[in-house]
């Protein structure tokens, strides 16, 4: 079959149609944005989806990643403010906010981002104590976030967030900070003995206190109660009962043999005295008793049973 001129005309010119569809038709995945270069020079940026350029006229660029990425800092030695040398490492996320900004501001993009952020590490925590270091990590971050984020956002890269992972100081002052804890926690615990010693003692000084105002209530009762039977006893004699005075004879006498006879330096007790004396006591103890219930109108046997001691003295 013979071809015309024609023909091989509208061939060529169906492949070069065919040929700049393919060369023109772009198609971005979801989660990345390319720059489009026309004759070296930035023009636009092509979102995720089918897109079309002028085929030898533009060329795509550079194919950035918008989603958030994570940048592994390596570890490095830092000084502290008072001269301890640590090692710290961390981590990064950073999120590609403005593709021809970080394609175009920057070279080495990640790069960037990992000295940027290892130069703050040691700047914060280089103005800290130890201490400091490793009790406000929490405020350690935020500042890194800050500094680091106001230093990237020329670049159209946000940072999301910058997280130190391990504090790692030499080897004889983590055993110098261990004694440092073994010391606080034994000043914590004498402390604490010492305030429930202090406790002990106070409890042991109000309970000898209270003791001490029974015993002094008890014996100002007992010497009213002794006052008291003195005066009754005094009055019975100045009326002429003599019954009362052998009674409060008889009582002392009583209580002093009883306290001879209780006396820890002896078990035997060989003393002469006059027995019809205590005889004659208790016979007025008797009559004295006598005369209570028969003046209290107290009637019956019983009663004169117990009011009646009988006395027998033996000859010795």
């Amino acid at each position: 079959m013979d071809f015309s001129g024609f023909d091989i005309a509208i061939g060529a010119l169906a492949l070069l149609v065919l040929v700049l569809l393919i060369k023109g038709i772009r198609t971005i995945p979801q989660g990345y944005n390319y720059t489009v270069e026309r004759f070296g020079r930035y023009t636009k940026t092509l979102s995720p989806g089918l897109n079309f350029i002028f085929p030898f006229i533009d060329r795509i660029g550079a194919k950035m990643n918008m989603m958030e990425q994570v940048l592994d800092v390596p570890s490095q030695e830092i000084i502290t403010r008072d001269n301890a040398i640590v090692g710290v490492d961390g981590i990064a996320f950073f999120q590609i906010l403005n593709a021809a900004q970080a394609a175009y501001q920057v070279s080495g993009l990640q790069n960037a981002i990992l000295n940027l952020t290892m130069t703050n590490i040691r700047t914060v925590m280089g103005s800290m104590d130890l201490d400091e270091l490793l009790s406000n990590r929490d405020a350690i971050n935020e500042r890194l976030l800050r500094v680091v984020d106001e230093a990237a956002h020329p670049w159209g890269i946000k940072i999301t967030r910058v997280e130190i992972k391990d504090i790692n100081p030499p080897a004889n002052l983590i055993e110098s900070m261990g004694r440092q804890m073994t010391a606080e926690r034994n000043k914590r615990a004498q402390i604490l003995a010492a305030e429930g010693l202090k406790q002990s003692q106070i409890l042991e000084a109000e309970g000898r206190k209270e003791a001490a105002f029974r015993d002094a209530e008890a014996r100002e009762r007992s010497a009213e109660a002794e006052a008291r039977a003195t005066q009754v006893v005094s009055e019975a004699i100045s009326k002429g009962d003599v019954q009362a005075l052998n009674y409060f004879v008889a009582l002392k006498y009583t209580e002093a043999l009883g306290r001879i006879g209780t006396a820890t330096n002896s078990k035997i007790v060989l003393m002469p005295f006059e027995a019809s004396s205590l005889i004659g006591s208790l016979g007025g103890i008797g009559e004295i008793a006598k005369e209570v219930f028969r003046s209290e109108g107290t009637t019956g046997g019983r009663a004169a049973c117990l009011c009646e001691p009988v006395v027998r003295p033996t000859d010795n």
